[in-house]
């Protein structure tokens, strides 16, 4: 788990301002958050956890912006560093001598703020690593002072699978085997505007990353994993989908519980425990459910609503999916048929604030909704289309006139009736 504790502290990209400055003490980013196995569930994020208060409000925060793809590779202009300052300085009065400098750097994204040098060249006649291979790497990072804030030995991740910052991501990609390359990213595509604590990188720091690329293999088949197995790469996944999710970087979270929820579901060549079935089928709601809360986080409230009727397909009385589900009906207008599914989560949990909280403010807004519409009804059609109702009155008679009539007649016969009878005793 070392080596994927480290990339899972390098969010990619940008996202909601904090307090500049060293984040290095804030817990949110402490990666023993995940390391402790602990889910985000009922964490003030609004994910998927066990929590005596039930699940938390679902507020907008906003999105950070979609990670740029890699692009085709660019010449461009020096890199703006302190590593080339020098260099760039010195080949000033000598033209050649500066755009051979130039050259030496690779515009990874054209944009001049990922940049890549080789060092040492690599095996030219082995393939580059390819999305989906496990690579293991050595590599030294440092800021722009020089100051060194993480060296591994033998780091290990998937590419293209979001376990480490965009900088090695994209750049891996371009390496042959073998190679030894200087990375310098902009904070964009490093620790963005949060920064980490390990590595402690501040925030909006530009980082320096010397590269070795040592190995390149082929990812394990799903198929052929064990239970166990399967279940470590799924939580590994979902883990990776947390720390994004606490750094809002939603876009980003939602593709590592998508690639969770792939490996659970990937048809087994191996037989499972009924133990093992259960475990994975509880990572699939958990999955699930965090899924539903980043997508609510980007208003894509359809695949929310999907996300939550799947988890509700295994756990039909999931707390989480319940809340969630009737959320996204709530924001989507839908009230008749949000209340009931509010009110069967409120029955789960009598003491849950959030849902009871919830499902009041839905009934006062179904009221008012339907005072809008009675509204609108009066005004098109006029009042007269809407008979005023008057409170009946204790003396007044209701009874029609025809069924009057019939009891008199009734009453007379029967006076007459009683004079005869009397008459001939």
């Amino acid at each position: 788990m070392d080596e994927m504790s480290w990339g899972s502290r390098g969010a990619a990209g940008d996202t909601n301002s904090l307090s500049q400055g060293n984040k290095c003490n804030d817990p949110l980013l402490k990666p023993s958050l995940l390391a402790s196995g602990d889910d985000i569930e009922s964490t003030g994020s609004d994910t998927d956890e066990d929590d005596s208060n039930g699940p938390p409000s679902l507020e907008d925060v906003g999105v950070s912006e979609e990670p740029e793809v890699l692009g085709e590779d660019q010449q461009g202009s020096g890199p703006n560093t302190s590593e080339v300052s020098d260099e760039t300085q010195s080949a000033a009065a000598d033209p050649d001598s500066s755009n051979k400098a130039d050259e030496e750097w690779l515009q990874v994204l054209g944009n001049e703020l990922l940049r890549k040098k080789v060092l040492i060249a690599g095996e030219n006649e082995e393939p580059r690593p390819q999305k989906g291979q496990n690579v293991t790497v050595r590599l030294k990072m440092s800021l722009e002072d020089g100051s060194e804030v993480e060296e591994d030995p033998a780091l290990t991740f998937t590419v293209g699978d979001g376990d480490v910052i965009q900088a090695l991501d994209l750049c891996i990609q371009l390496m042959d085997p073998g190679e030894t390359a200087l990375i310098i990213s902009d904070a964009k595509y490093a620790f963005g505007c949060l920064g980490s604590t390990r590595p402690c990188v501040p925030a909006n720091a530009t980082v320096h990353i010397e590269i070795q690329l040592l190995s390149v293999k082929d990812g394990p088949d799903v198929e052929l994993l064990s239970g166990k197995e399967r279940l470590l790469q799924a939580n590994m996944k979902r883990e990776r989908g947390n720390t994004y999710f606490l750094r809002s970087e939603y876009v980003f979270a939602i593709s590592s519980y998508d690639i969770a929820l792939n490996i659970v579901n990937s048809n087994s060549k191996v037989e499972f425990s009924l133990e093992e079935e259960q475990e994975l089928s509880d990572v699939k709601v958990k999955c699930l459910n965090n899924l539903a809360a980043a997508q609510l986080k980007l208003e894509h409230f359809e695949a929310a609503l999907k996300s939550s009727n799947a988890a509700l397909k295994h756990q039909p009385n999931n707390i989480k999916a319940l809340f969630r589900k009737g959320k996204v009906l709530t924001l989507q207008g839908e009230y008749t048929e949000a209340i009931p599914v509010l009110k069967h989560a409120a029955r789960l949990e009598p003491s849950n604030k959030a849902i009871l909280v919830e499902l009041s403010q839905l009934l006062r807004k179904q009221s008012e909704q339907r005072s809008v519409e009675q509204a609108m009804y009066r005004k098109m059609l006029g009042d007269m289309a809407i008979p005023p109702v008057s409170s009946p009155s204790r003396f007044t008679w209701n009874i029609p006139w025809k069924w009057l009539f019939g009891a008199t007649v009734v009453a007379v016969g029967g006076v007459a009736v009683s004079v005869i009878v009397a008459a001939r005793t």
